[in-house]
């Protein structure tokens, strides 16, 4: 599996031919993002920064949408969505929460989350998470602190923070990593990881170098 970060909470999950993309920009955003195609799209909130669907669309290939809770198989690809809140840009949104199974991993993706504790439900799909993706930016979403003690609380194998950046959000990552007690992770282009690399981790951050 390849992980590849494309701003924001645009990532892109390559598993084989499979193209898995989360939450990718609209041309409407004023944020900037890349293209490919794809062939599963996860949508956690409705938001031009997270619903560019037609950035991961092409003549060759329309990518399967999901945008809600529920549960979904989707070539193979056994995926789970639970609802959450956001603020997303001050205004109250229903985020979901996503889980699936590649390559004998599960990852979690919490999408624009903004509440430090979970429901139920949503601790049930996250229970076993190897790979999860945490939102470290505050400015409606989860704050480094909120971020870093969900994300210890939920126990991955890998963290990976996003949505950090923005005007106002510049010490966000340097407050998560200094939470962690590792201020000096370099930022990697991509991640390329199977299952038995996972064996001697636990909580190990992975920070990415955004490619647009």
């Amino acid at each position: 599996m390849i992980i590849t970060y494309h701003n924001i909470q645009f990532f892109k999950i390559q598993f084989g031919d499979m193209v898995i993309a989360f939450n990718p920009i609209s041309k409407d955003s004023k944020f900037k993002g890349s293209r490919f195609g794809a062939d599963i799209v996860l949508i956690s909130t409705n938001s031009t920064d997270f619903n560019g669907i037609e950035s991961v669309s092409s003549k060759n290939k329309e990518p399967f949408v999901i945008s809600g809770p529920g549960e979904y198989e989707v070539q193979g690809i056994f995926i789970k969505g639970t609802r959450s809140d956001s603020q997303y840009k001050d205004k109250k949104r229903i985020n979901t929460i996503y889980t699936l199974k590649i390559d004998s991993m599960n990852v979690g993706f919490l999408g624009a989350l903004n509440v430090k504790e979970l429901s139920d439900n949503s601790k049930s799909i996250l229970a076993d998470i190897d790979i999860l993706f945490v939102p470290i930016g505050g400015s409606g979403v989860l704050n480094s602190s909120d971020a870093h003690n969900l994300a210890t609380k939920l126990g991955p194998k890998i963290i990976i923070p996003m949505h950090y950046g923005e005007v106002g959000q510049e010490n966000a990552l340097k407050n998560f990593l200094k939470e962690s007690g590792d201020e000096n992770i370099k930022p990697i282009d991509k991640l390329t990881i199977k299952k038995k690399d996972l064996e001697d981790k636990l909580g190990e951050i992975f920070v990415f170098t955004a490619s647009v």
